[in-house]
């Protein structure tokens, strides 16, 4: 093969390989001031935190039920493991009920959170679980089921509602701007899990149109929080697949990426799992961020899949730490399997309600990693 040729087949390839339809949407960071931030706070590692007294993310923030001594008690637990940032979702609903009050209550969660050397991830948006939300006295548990009380935001009312969307938009500006300069905020995540249909829970009760609608919502996000100008990062975690071809990706995963001035993926399987979706997430010369893993009975474990990403300077982010009234040490499936007692292999979490590890082991290993004695 002759040099023209050469060089015609490697700009081919470029072009092949390129994922030229996820480019940058207006106003994502550049790649280098990505990178840049990745070297200013380093290997972030931590849990999805909710307090063991809150079944849902309105139960942790409203003002009757917001438990601030359980959330300093528990984040110390969560800072004896060396963990040093923690993903929390928020809820629209609470903004709309009591703006102030709702951002006095953060600021007191970040000041806890801030006292034990931890840092946040906010997450503004959620399809998994309950497609309707309401604020008030939350229902209890029910037995032995997994994320028996997590809600939707929005739910599927406001989601089918374009004239409700000015709200929503209110909402990101609003929590975006109060904490845009904030150090003890370190990400954004603007939707979870953008287009789970939650089939083997409440299918039946999605909008058909669901994802089409979250699609067209999704961009709109990610702007909103632009407007209020944050200092922090914004992403949206990819979940379903593992991305290795970037000319099949689905087209909620192009939006994602497309938006994320970092990336971010769940992974809730065995090690050679998560490493292939690291190596194809990398081709977008991000910082790479796993917001979602440890799930025992999938084969995803803190030992060896934590230690690699450490590695690897990919941010880990465990699903739980405290059981409690989520009850996500049931699997999945316990939605369509009685559990009538605790299983024997927890799916999630880490502690017991009174501070005892699940498993000695794992607080050993993940101690060693993170090198906190």
């Amino acid at each position: 093969m002759n040099k023209h040729c050469l060089i015609l087949a490697s700009l081919l390839s470029l072009i092949i390989v390129t994922p030229a339809h996820t480019a940058d949407a207006p106003g994502r960071w550049p790649a280098k001031k990505a990178n840049a931030w990745l070297d200013e706070h380093g290997w972030l590692l931590g849990c999805n935190y909710i307090p063991s007294t809150a079944i849902n993310q309105l139960e942790m923030f409203q003002a009757d039920t917001f438990d601030l001594a359980t959330n300093d008690r528990e984040l110390g637990w969560a800072a004896s493991l060396g963990f040093n940032s923690v993903r929390v979702f928020l809820h629209h609903l609470l903004w709309e009920q009591d703006s102030k009050g709702f951002l006095d209550r953060l600021d007191k969660f970040l000041a806890v959170a801030d006292k034990h050397g931890i840092g946040v991830m906010f997450v503004l948006f959620d399809s998994c679980w309950d497609p309707f939300p309401k604020l008030g006295k939350q229902r209890e548990p029910k037995p032995g089921v997994h994320n028996s009380g997590w809600v939707q935001t929005p739910g599927a009312d406001v989601l089918k509602d374009p004239a409700r969307h000015a709200a929503l938009r209110d909402y990101v500006v609003g929590v975006v701007s109060r904490f845009r300069d904030d150090r003890r905020v370190q990400v954004w995540d603007v939707w979870n899990e953008p287009s789970n249909r939650n089939d083997s829970a409440y299918g039946a009760h999605e909008p058909k149109d669901k994802v089409a609608a979250v699609q067209s919502l999704l961009p709109k996000a990610f702007a909103w929080a632009r407007e209020a100008r944050p200092t922090q990062p914004l992403t949206s975690g990819v979940w379903q697949g593992n991305w290795a071809n970037p000319a099949k990706l689905q087209p909620m995963d192009v939006i994602q990426i497309g938006n994320s001035d970092i990336i971010s993926f769940h992974s809730y399987g065995k090690l050679n799992d998560l490493k292939l979706c690291v190596q194809h997430l990398r081709r977008y010369d991000r910082p790479v961020l796993c917001t979602e893993y440890m799930s025992r009975g999938n084969g995803s474990f803190f030992e060896p899949h934590l230690g690699w990403m450490k590695e690897q300077r990919v941010a880990a982010y465990n699903w739980g730490l405290v059981s409690g009234k989520t009850q996500t040490i049931y699997p999945w499936d316990s939605w369509k399997k009685t559990y009538a007692s605790e299983p024997p292999l927890w799916f999630h979490d880490i502690f017991r309600a009174d501070g005892k590890p699940y498993r000695e082991e794992e607080v050993l290993y993940i101690r060693k990693v993170t090198g906190k004695k």
